[in-house]
């Protein structure tokens, strides 16, 4: 994982749509569920002072926000059972992965997907109906109107 900063400046773009990135797999100890779409990881290899942790932002998906970034009571509904989702998928999980693609936007974290049992965390939350497509377009609301 030492190397995971200079392949994350490397990692190529590959035609899965036009939006997939491509990515590396590692194994890895989840810390804890940011929200819906956000998931901590273990990343000792980073060096002192910064925190041994990052957030693997799940990449193409949009899950509603919980608390007080929720726009309305029914999206924070959502946000938190999003939330719960992933938190159980980890916790049943034998085998733990992240396929890390890119730096986010707001480079605090890293843009990837997560591997639980060799099952892609992004397609769960989509196939389940926690999540919708995103690529950074406009966000269509949660709130029921």
């Amino acid at each position: 994982m030492k190397k995971l900063l200079t392949s994350l400046l490397f990692v190529p773009l590959i035609a899965f749509g036009q939006q997939q990135k491509a990515g590396v797999t590692y194994d890895a100890v989840l810390t804890r569920v940011v929200d819906g779409d956000t998931v901590a990881f273990q990343a000792n290899w980073l060096p002192d002072p910064l925190k041994k942790e990052l957030s693997v932002r799940v990449f193409g998906v949009d899950t509603p926000e919980k608390g007080f970034r929720a726009k309305c009571p029914e999206e924070d509904a959502r946000g938190q059972a999003a939330s719960a989702f992933t938190k159980a998928q980890i916790n049943a999980a034998q085998k733990r992965q992240i396929v890390l693609m890119d730096w986010d936007k707001y480079g605090g974290r890293v843009l990837g997907d997560v591997l639980l049992d060799g099952k892609s965390l992004r397609m769960m939350l989509i196939n389940n109906g926690f999540a919708r497509e995103y690529y950074g377009e406009a966000k269509t609301s949660w709130c029921n109107k």
